[in-house]
């Protein structure tokens, strides 16, 4: 389901990195050490953003890529 605060994702297995796109800004962030089932329930969520909020957000170390 499309989401109007996360534009795109991408999840880098052996790295455990999620990379999130975000709609408002069009910054990409990424988010380590992210299990790959974390991954498999964020894509499969109803509401990316409240996935995001309740199970990502503050909850993995992150980084902004330019």
């Amino acid at each position: 389901m499309p989401s109007s605060v996360i534009r795109n994702t991408a999840y880098d297995d052996q790295n455990r990195i999620l990379s999130v796109w975000f709609v408002p800004s069009g910054k990409r962030y990424d988010y380590k050490g992210v299990p790959s089932d974390v991954y498999a329930a964020f894509r499969r969520a109803t509401s990316k953003g409240s996935f995001f909020n309740n199970h990502i957000r503050d909850h993995y170390p992150f980084k902004e890529v330019h």
